[in-house]
């Protein structure tokens, strides 16, 4: 796994199901991962907080932090929100400019984010055009520009909910094997959307038996699935 990896997500708790091991196979291995959310989901996704009684938007968002933060922790890496709003999550000029700089920032090796389409979530495809277009902006294209640059992160849509009417096929299967505790104490983390632990526990074995089929290797019981989006360069086959 590679030595840095950022992790976008629209919401606070997009990372831990779709890419929570990954994450914890790049911290095991002494790398370094970082968890960057646009938005808390406090409107649209956390429909469980909004059943207490007097319930605000901003309590939202605190108790939403705490989980995301407790989440990373389990898995090695740190958090943040950037707060762009949710439901619907509108990212343009100034929005655009500051994920570009997180990524000029943290130069990672590795860019984890969203399909460009999910006709089930109206932020998820959103975030995934405007990281794929900030990635271009931090990496000026691979060549001299009039800002700074960082080498060009490989860039990766891990797995939506719907994969089928995502667009999505995956290209490369991680495994998840030696971390698969800690990825389930992690997504324990997130209690306001505790109704999506039991599907990704189903997701990562179901992952898992398609990655033994396509490598032969039969210690590999989890998996998480992505597709990569920019071909890799390689010297050889």
């Amino acid at each position: 796994m590679s030595r840095t990896l950022l992790v976008v997500g629209a919401h606070s708790a997009d990372f831990v199901w779709r890419a929570g091991g990954a994450v914890a196979v790049t911290t095991r291995a002494g790398g370094e991962a970082r968890v960057i959310a646009l938005s808390y989901g406090e409107r649209g996704e956390s429909g469980e907080l909004w059943k207490e009684p007097g319930q605000t938007v901003e309590k939202v968002k605190e108790i939403r932090h705490r989980e995301a933060e407790a989440a990373a922790r389990v898995l090695g890496a740190d958090f943040r929100c950037l707060d762009l709003g949710d439901y619907p999550l509108e990212i343009h000029g100034d929005a655009l400019g500051r994920i570009a700089d997180e990524i000029r920032e943290f130069a990672p090796d590795v860019l984890l984010t969203h399909t460009t389409v999910d006709p089930f979530n109206p932020d998820h495809g959103v975030a995934g055009a405007a990281v794929d277009r900030a990635r271009s902006l931090a990496a000026g294209a691979g060549v001299p520009s009039g800002f700074a640059t960082v080498t060009p992160p490989a860039l990766l849509h891990f797995e939506p909910h719907q994969p089928e009417l995502c667009d999505f096929v995956p290209t490369t299967f991680v495994d998840i094997t030696a971390v698969y505790e800690q990825k389930v104490a992690a997504m324990a983390e997130m209690k306001a959307q505790e109704y999506l632990q039991s599907y990704y526990v189903e997701r990562a074995a179901h992952r898992g038996n398609h990655a033994r089929r396509a490598s032969g290797r039969s210690e590999v019981r989890f998996a998480e699935a992505f597709k990569r989006v920019i071909p890799q360069v390689v010297n050889e086959l």
